[in-house]
């Protein structure tokens, strides 16, 4: 038994608390997963899992040795890195999440230059709206928009993104520029909410160093921040955006900003990452571009 290679395994099956899942993202079949850690316990002398037909726990003994292996492997890690200075021995799997307008505009038009620079690493890349768990689902990384949840997790700053109000040319044509926020009575905002169901509370603004909410019409609600800019580009209605995210719109004159006395909260942008000594030299390193990439357009 490759004791390094099931402690891998262990480490992987123990976060995402589920053999199949820890089997599909490494890529093995969940039969052999589940006999090397039984011969992991048996070398060990002691259960780490308890196992139901819902999930997987760790034991208290399974605590205890999940610590110290993440520790250990961790060490190797970085051990085996630590005289290579050529880029092309980095190599490996990385798994990243980050929001869907991040993704397409600031990282992917990038992305050739790194893993050129890298060749070795293979980057699984998720991104969609809805908020990853970044343990059970095996992340290395995240990048969050937005007020940050107490997750236990490392969360390093990158900066804020400035909010911009934004119409159509076709939506100001039918219903008038708006001057003042009395104005927006008269309007449609496009709504945005992650969980259907609940309409957001209406047009944000910052006033005297306090943030305050504009009612005004408006009777689409999306969930995507993609229909989000569609349904803008449409003539629609109103919406409240990253001013990153419209860049081409603007210059192309399909958007037009509009209100700039009046803007939202700046929106924070965060990476988050599980455990800082738990970090592989090539989750440090796409950690070190991507903070890079995103100082070009964060305050």
């Amino acid at each position: 038994m490759d004791k390094i290679h099931a402690m891998q395994l262990f480490i992987r099956v123990a976060e995402l608390e589920s053999f199949s899942r820890a089997a599909d993202t490494l890529g093995l079949p969940k039969g052999s997963v589940s006999r090397q850690i039984q011969a992991l316990e048996n070398q060990l002398g002691t259960r780490l899992l308890h196992r139901t037909t819902r999930r997987v726990q760790l034991t208290q003994d399974g605590m205890v040795y999940y610590e110290r292996a993440k520790d250990v492997l961790s060490n190797l890690d970085e051990l085996d890195g630590m005289f290579q200075h050529d880029p092309t021995s980095i190599s490996g799997k990385l798994r990243v999440d980050m929001p869907v307008g991040v993704a397409r505009n600031l990282v992917i038009p990038r992305l050739p230059t790194f893993l050129q620079q890298y060749p070795g690493i293979e980057l699984e890349l998720s991104s969609s709206d809805r908020l990853v768990d970044v343990i059970r689902e095996g992340f290395d990384c995240v990048v969050r928009v937005g007020t940050l949840k107490d997750s236990g997790l490392i969360a390093r700053p990158l900066g804020k993104l400035s909010i911009i109000n934004c119409a159509s040319p076709q939506y100001l044509s039918r219903f008038g520029y708006p001057e003042t926020l009395d104005d927006l009575a008269g309007h449609a905002l496009v709504h945005y909410a992650v969980n259907l169901g609940v309409r957001p509370p209406g047009f944000e603004v910052v006033l005297d160093n306090a943030t305050r909410w504009i009612k005004t019409g408006g009777v689409l609600t999306v969930n995507s921040t993609e229909t989000y800019h569609a349904a803008c580009l449409a003539g629609l209605g109103i919406i409240q955006v990253p001013r990153v995210g419209v860049r081409e719109a603007l210059r192309s004159g399909k958007l037009v900003e509009i209100l700039p006395q009046y803007r939202a909260e700046p929106m924070p942008v965060s990476l988050i990452y599980p455990h800082r000594r738990n970090l592989s030299r090539r989750v440090h390193l796409f950690m070190e571009w991507l903070t890079g990439v995103m100082k070009a357009y964060v305050d």
